[in-house]
């Protein structure tokens, strides 16, 4: 997902409408692009397209507003490495100053860079070969990347040669130096680093150049209470620092406005199940500029939008 995202709603009074809109997935009418599989991270365009890893189809899809079908960006021919194909691809992120779209392709331990608007002519790039789960970009095109495997938050600029650890680095734990499979996170404008630590369930915030990190939300063990989570994974941060961050195995969308420890639940925690206020499993989490809310319901294998309601 994006950095920097000004329609993230900056009022912790805004309140969703609770029952979903599927806008993709789920569609057994019009073959495999109307389908998806296993999705995991998303963002979106100032158009409301989306760009979604459809982890389960090894492939990017592009999903125009009131589309019913997608279209295939990266990937789509069959699990590998080739330059045309992903291997389980994890997450993408827009590169809006290159108008280009940046995918974690996970498997192939690599990051691809392609157009957004691709012709016959322009072809998927390799610009970095190591292991990713999720992406960030910041203001200067940076690029940040999760690996959770060993629990650390990597910074890398194209005009460098390697990447640079910016959070964890200390091995897996749960010290405040440490992450354990971190995932999602998200840069703000003064390159502060919020991380979804997973299996820690809590979310840190690393300041720029910080050896450690504070604990803003969680780390109380893993539950359902309103000051816990369980296995935390998309996050954004809007404009007034108000926390809303994906709680994976409760199956719902929590607020945390800044300095609480104690959230509330946006959208979600109705149990497990496909109804249209319902989860199975959710990953990642946009807005648009709007401040609609968009959820990759993962084994539910859709998207579900969710509207504002004031």
């Amino acid at each position: 997902m994006s950095a920097f995202l000004s329609c993230v709603p900056g009022n912790v009074n805004t309140v969703w409408k609770q029952n979903g809109i599927t806008v993709a997935g789920c569609n057994e009418q019009n073959g495999s692009l109307g389908q998806a599989n296993l999705l995991r991270g998303i963002d979106i365009d100032d158009d409301f397209t989306l760009y979604i890893a459809d982890q389960g189809f090894h492939r990017v899809v592009k999903w125009k507003l009131n589309t019913t079908i997608g279209q295939v960006i990266a990937g789509g021919n069959g699990r590998g490495d080739g330059i045309d194909q992903l291997s389980n691809p994890t997450d993408v992120v827009i590169d809006r100053k290159k108008n280009t779209l940046i995918i974690c392709d996970a498997a192939n331990s690599r990051l691809i860079r392609v157009f957004l608007h691709h012709n016959s002519e322009t072809h998927p790039t390799i610009i970095l070969k190591d292991f990713c789960h999720n992406l960030a970009i910041d203001s200067n095109g940076t690029i940040y990347i999760s690996n959770y495997w060993d629990g650390v938050i990597k910074r890398w600029n194209e005009r460098e040669s390697s990447t640079k650890i910016v959070a964890g680095g200390h091995g897996r734990g749960n010290n405040l130096d440490q992450l354990n499979s971190p995932t999602y996170f998200f840069v703000d404008q003064d390159y502060s680093i919020y991380v979804s630590d997973r299996d820690n369930h809590r979310v840190m915030k690393w300041i720029k150049d910080a050896q450690q990190g504070v604990v803003i939300v969680g780390g109380q063990d893993k539950g359902d209470k309103s000051t816990q989570l369980r296995s935390p994974k998309g996050l954004m941060i809007d404009n007034l620092n108000n926390i809303y961050v994906v709680d994976e195995e409760n199956h719902r969308v929590m607020r945390f406005s800044q300095g609480s420890r104690q959230g509330i639940i946006i959208v979600g925690g109705n149990g497990v199940g496909n109804k249209s206020n319902q989860f199975h499993t959710p990953e990642d989490i946009i807005f648009d500029k709007q401040g609609n809310l968009y959820v990759t319901d993962y084994f539910n294998r859709r998207v579900q939008k969710f509207y504002i309601a004031n």
